[in-house]
């Protein structure tokens, strides 16, 4: 008998991310929590640092009857929920977000002609073939919504690589 497994969205009490994401590795559980590298500025010094992507939110791979093992840890409030139903999330959504936070050459782009709530693909580099739902155009970013987990994720992306 094949069991299927599912990435859902897992949300968290504020700044919590990392900590219940080890608890889980450590419980046997396929945890992923996106990590960005920032410089953060205290009064005597800089230091790089590592934070979520995605504020309060982590991606836990398990079955259906699983999903409520994951209440046991501090720190876990509530699966994120899409449409009435736990938002599973494809893992082709998941290579894509690591593939885009390996790849720290991003372009910005000049001039934009996109329209909140306009859906666009991206026609090349590493998020090709995706598409999404413009959610805001700030001065050199595009925000686009990946609709199966409801969350944003902000790209760089020239002009000539979405249409």
């Amino acid at each position: 008998m094949v069991v299927l497994q599912n990435w859902y969205v897992l949300y968290t009490k504020p700044k919590n991310e990392k900590k219940v994401a080890e608890q889980l590795t450590s419980a046997g559980l396929t945890v992923y929590c996106p990590l960005v590298k920032t410089v953060k500025q205290w009064s005597d010094r800089k230091k790089k640092i590592s934070e979520p992507l995605f504020k309060s939110y982590i991606f836990v791979c398990l079955e259906e009857l699983q999903r409520d093992v994951v209440f046991q840890f501090p720190g876990v409030v509530r699966y994120l929920f899409w449409l009435g139903k736990p938002a599973i999330v494809r893992p082709v959504e998941i290579e894509a977000i690591k593939e885009f936070l390996g790849n720290e050459n991003f372009s910005s782009i000049e001039a934009c002609v996109f329209l909140p709530g306009q859906q666009v693909k991206v026609t090349s580099g590493l998020l090709k073939e995706n598409t999404g739902e413009v959610i805001r155009v700030n001065k050199n970013k595009v925000v686009l919504q990946i609709a199966s987990i409801g969350m944003a994720l902000q790209a760089e992306l020239h002009v000539s690589q979405v249409a």
